[in-house]
């Protein structure tokens, strides 16, 4: 053999020492540009200068389109307006029906003509629909969450919340399954559509109601349209799912069988593909019910406009009330919508029986209806709960928060100021201290690590995109909030996770409570510190821990009991104790698993932190928040897509490397 095909492998550190000398050289020039702040200060606050002032031309693109731009025949601005008289002809039917009854006239002159169904007639429905789609614990347990909204003087905002989700679901699944089967169908189409789904999903919620506002008005209509573009997207990504794992089986037997490409969709592969789309439904009803707080601020009425009064006004009972009403309504649908999608097709023929054998559900409602009706007219409390007979628990609440903080207002303000002046503070100080082109350059050699050179490039744009806009600051301070409020979620949750699929008495009580956790409205985490710490960044941080903490638990729990049966027994076999099997094998092995609960958790408290500029955060959630106070366009989309960036960098950083530990773990 000759010595010029003789090839000598580089030693196995190499490329380990390759990015030791990267981020050596990194850290060193951060160093440098620090010790010469005086002297290059552009490197430490972007010169205002260089900044691309795309906030103000959004806002003069809408200020044009709203005021300017004729299509002919009609403006532009009666084009919107036509789409929300559309919406809400089906909505005020919906709602006469449910909440006001019908009426002739208009404001105070309004007379009602025909009444409402009644409350005893809704909860019976729900009942007779939870048992017809599964049996009578389902039935029972819908029945007690509407009955909640009874007894506590709900129902009424209720039914105006739910008249909204009647028709803003149905809308969001059909728009989105539409242009699921787009994608599904042309790659072309699906290449730009997935790039707007990943920002839409992760611009806050607020940034929506800016450009809503402005096009379609300040009424519950803008509101309902704002929800269904924030609950559209799922959706649309399970279509896109469901149809590419339908198996090829089935679309030849279709294509053998003689159907066209609409027969082949419309009769094979969307009925093969239905279990999937129930999913997608189910994220609809549910991310609609999260919009309604948000939604009152344009316009909705409900429970959502009953929350966000009570967080204005401090009345913590009355919050409470209304976000478990919110609660218990996302449940009683969450389960119906689940039971629905899972109940087996039935396995006779229905034609050779009569009406009440094939419908005997429906028709005992239409009873049930039409008789509470009639007999509504003699006695009204079967039409309207009296309020006499409705109880509450808002002082219980007032005052449990007033003995807390009599007797423990000292021990909470140590709390808080030894976490704010040795931690939150500091750390804040020295992320604003940062020159932004090292965090730029850092950022993109990180992605580069992790992902390749296009992660690189692509996180070291959009870190400069932040910058560019002029919200360097403020993307800092969000930064700051984001990442102590992670920190301290995954320091709780991880240990909680490991305790929970360690025991199983434990995972059963743990999963009871996450899944509440998580109906809860974020707005609901808000009060309780506000009344307890006052506003600031300390109670902004407690509720996004307390918001985004389930699902590093959830993500901790189930990957350390998905690991393999074999290796926790050959592990035992070796002698390893409890805590070294938990050291050395599935920590080690669950690792990927947490760190998609990390990503996670980092999504929810960024769309948490939005929230909190209501109690006085200095960061681009303010902005977005500003922003609509001002029907500022351009400034709230813009701080929205920074969000949405510094959401889009972790998730994409951290998933690359969940997907490469996986890969040394033989896992994929």
């Amino acid at each position: 053999m000759s010595h010029a095909s003789i090839q000598v492998a580089p030693p196995a550190s190499l490329t380990l020492n390759r990015w030791v000398v990267f981020w050596g050289l990194m850290i060193g020039v951060t160093i440098l540009l620090m010790l010469s702040k005086e002297s290059l200060p552009w490197a430490f606050k972007y010169p205002r200068a260089w900044q691309i002032p795309l906030a103000g031309w959004i806002t003069g693109f809408m200020k044009w389109l709203i005021n300017s731009f004729d299509l002919g025949l009609f403006t532009f601005k009666e084009f919107t307006r036509w789409i929300a008289l559309l919406v809400e002809q089906p909505y005020t039917l919906v709602k006469s029906l449910l909440s006001t009854g019908f009426l002739s006239g208009v404001g105070s002159d309004a007379v009602q003509v025909f009444p409402r169904i009644s409350w005893v007639a809704l909860v019976a429905g729900v009942m007779l629909f939870g048992h017809y789609v599964r049996d009578w614990k389902l039935a029972l347990l819908v029945g007690g969450c509407f009955g909640y909204l009874v007894v506590f003087g709900q129902w009424d905002s209720a039914m105006v919340t739910l008249s909204s989700i009647i028709i803003a679901v149905p809308v969001g699944v059909v728009g989105g399954v539409l242009l699921g089967i787009f994608g599904h169908r042309s790659h072309r189409f699906r290449m730009v559509l997935v790039p707007i789904l990943d920002l839409m999903q992760t611009v806050p919620v607020f940034a929506y109601l800016v450009p809503v506002l402005l096009l379609f008005g300040f009424s519950p209509v803008s509101a309902m349209i704002a929800t269904i573009i924030y609950a559209m997207p799922p959706m649309v990504r399970v279509t896109l799912l469901a149809l590419e794992h339908i198996t090829t089986e089935i679309v030849e037997a279709g294509s053998m069988a003689g159907c066209s490409k609409r027969q082949l969709l419309w009769k094979v592969l969307l009925p093969s593909a239905k279990h999937s789309l129930m999913v997608g439904v189910n994220q609809v009803v549910m991310l609609s019910l999260n919009m309604v707080i948000i939604a009152s601020m344009i316009g909705a009425g409900g429970l959502g406009y009953d929350v966000l009064t009570a967080l204005r006004r401090l009345r913590i009972g009355e919050g409470v009330e209304a976000g478990v009403a919110i609660t218990l309504l996302a449940i009683a649908l969450d389960r119906l919508s689940q039971a629905y999608a899972n109940r087996p097709p039935p396995m006779h023929s229905r034609m050779q029986r009569s009406l009440w054998q094939r419908h005997p559900h429906a028709i005992l409602f239409v009873i049930v209806v039409s008789v509470t009706w009639l007999l509504g007219i003699y006695l009204p409390a079967l039409s309207t709960y009296p309020e006499s007979w409705q109880i509450t628990t808002g002082s219980f609440w007032g005052d449990l928060v007033r003995y807390i903080n009599v007797n423990y207002f000292d021990a909470l303000e140590s709390f808080k100021n030894f976490l704010l002046l040795n931690i939150m503070v500091p750390f804040k100080r020295f992320l604003l201290s940062l020159p932004w082109i090292a965090v730029v350059a850092m950022v993109g050699l990180g992605g580069w690590q992790l992902g390749g050179w296009r992660l690189g490039l692509l996180t070291a744009s959009m870190t400069t995109f932040i910058a560019v806009v002029g919200l360097w600051a403020k993307a800092m301070v969000t930064l700051y909030l984001c990442g102590l409020s992670v920190i301290i979620a995954c320091l709780i949750g991880i240990p909680i996770g490991i305790l929970a699929a360690r025991n199983e008495r434990v995972h059963r009580l743990v999963s009871v409570i996450i899944d509440t956790l998580q109906t809860l409205p974020s707005f609901v985490y808000l009060m309780p510190v506000v009344m307890l710490f006052r506003v600031g960044d300390f109670a902004a941080m407690l509720a996004v821990v307390a918001y985004a903490i389930t699902p590093i638990i959830r993500y901790t729990d189930h990957g350390i009991r998905n690991i393999a049966g074999d290796l926790i027994e050959a592990a035992r076999q070796v002698g390893m104790t409890r805590g070294q099997l938990l050291r050395k094998v599935q920590i080690p092995m669950a690792l990927p698993h947490i760190m998609l609960g990390v990503n996670q958790t980092i999504m929810m408290a960024l769309s948490m932190l939005v929230i909190t500029a209501l109690v006085g955060t200095r960061e681009l959630g303010q902005e977005v928040y500003i922003a609509l106070t001002k029907a500022d366009t351009g400034r709230g989309i813009i701080a929205g897509v920074c969000v949405a960036f510094i959401a889009i960098m972790s998730d994409r950083m951290i998933n690359a490397w969940a997907s490469r530990r996986k890969r040394e773990y033989g896992l994929e």
